[in-house]
């Protein structure tokens, strides 16, 4: 008999703890260097997220760093994430496969345009001759950084320098470096100048412009270069840092800034994507007093800039809060086995 009721509560045991796994559903939220604004926010989202869904709905969301875009694709493609931030162009190359996406990501679906990504293309100002970004074409085989090798920074400043035309391999001495490592290297002397794409204002900036003042200047855009850069992809669009953004910032500068997005597998649950999303939007107030970023995100724009069709979970809380929804962005092949999608 004694041994009977040990079974038993063993097998209740059991029972409980499998209840509990099949409740549990954690997904993993590849975001960037901790440097960036990628790891904050998706910090942020992924406490609001647990706070919110843990209990009620079995599902946590855990925010990890990454080398940022490029690698967030894989992870994303290897299902190592189910959530990824990822600049607005790598949205667009990863479901087309173009640019540094060699094949197209039709796993990939879309759960929101989040805040602006910044392009701070930094320069020493004794080689900042006329404050613009065309100022880069005068280097002369100075120290200079990307980013981290195969990150986004990286990915999206050559396609940038290479759409207006800047011979960055012969002009540029390259180096790699995540940003707070980048921004020590430009205190030391040991760079010229950096891109960071980040939302703003970026600590990485924020700390060269306390150290450095007026030894260092964010390049401003043209209409022109502008131009240039949304001929295939119009993703970018201006962005104005009023004076007092950064340390010892006097002047108006004026920059460009395409959207981040939040992507995810076509085969994570639809429950899932619709209350991520739902808590997502519901807590932006507490998510943009959390970082600063973040206030460029409006639920009135969350389709700008994004890449790939919308998940199903997505789609219907958009539909339910009464969005109309672009066509482009509604899947429209349903009956495809969502795993034949995964790239080889």
């Amino acid at each position: 008999m004694k041994n009977t009721l040990l079974s038993f509560i063993f097998f209740l045991v059991l029972s409980s703890c499998s209840d509990q796994l099949s409740r549990n559903r954690p997904y993993i939220l590849t975001t960037a260097t901790t440097g960036g604004t990628y790891y904050p926010v998706g910090v942020a989202l992924a406490t609001i997220a647990h706070a919110e869904l843990s209990e009620a709905e079995g599902i946590s969301l855990t925010a990890i760093s990454s080398a940022g875009s490029f690698e967030n694709v894989k992870l994303l493609r290897d299902n190592q994430a189910q959530f990824a931030l990822l600049q607005g162009p790598f949205g667009a190359w990863a479901w087309a496969g173009e640019g540094p996406v060699s094949k197209p990501q039709t796993h990939m679906r879309s759960v929101a345009a989040m805040w602006k990504n910044v392009q701070h293309f930094v320069l020493l100002s004794e080689l900042a001759t006329t404050g613009e970004i065309m100022d880069l074409d005068n280097l002369s085989g100075q120290r200079f950084v990307l980013g981290a090798r195969n990150s986004g920074a990286e990915q999206t400043g050559r396609f940038i320098l290479e759409t207006l035309g800047i011979d960055y391999n012969k002009k540029f001495n390259l180096a790699y470096m995540g940003y707070g490592p980048t921004t020590s290297a430009i205190q030391d002397g040991n760079i010229v100048g950096m891109n960071i794409p980040a939302g703003a204002p970026n600590s990485s900036i924020t700390q060269a412009y306390a150290l450095l003042g007026n030894r260092v200047t964010i390049l401003e855009w043209t209409q022109v270069s502008l131009d240039k850069l949304n001929n295939r992809y119009p993703l970018y669009d201006w962005y104005d840092f009023p004076p007092g953004t950064y340390p010892n910032q006097q002047k108006h500068i004026r920059t460009i800034a395409a959207p981040n997005v939040l992507v995810t597998r076509a085969d994570i649950p639809s429950d899932v994507v619709y209350a991520v999303t739902k808590v997502i939007w519901e807590n932006l107030a507490t998510l943009q007093q959390i970082h600063g970023a973040t206030k460029d995100m409006k639920l009135e724009i969350a389709f700008d800039g994004l890449g790939a069709p919308l998940h199903d979970g997505a789609l219907r809380y958009y539909q339910e809060v009464g969005l109309e929804v672009p066509p482009r962005l509604i899947y429209q092949d349903s009956s495809l086995a969502i795993t034949e999608s995964v790239i080889q």
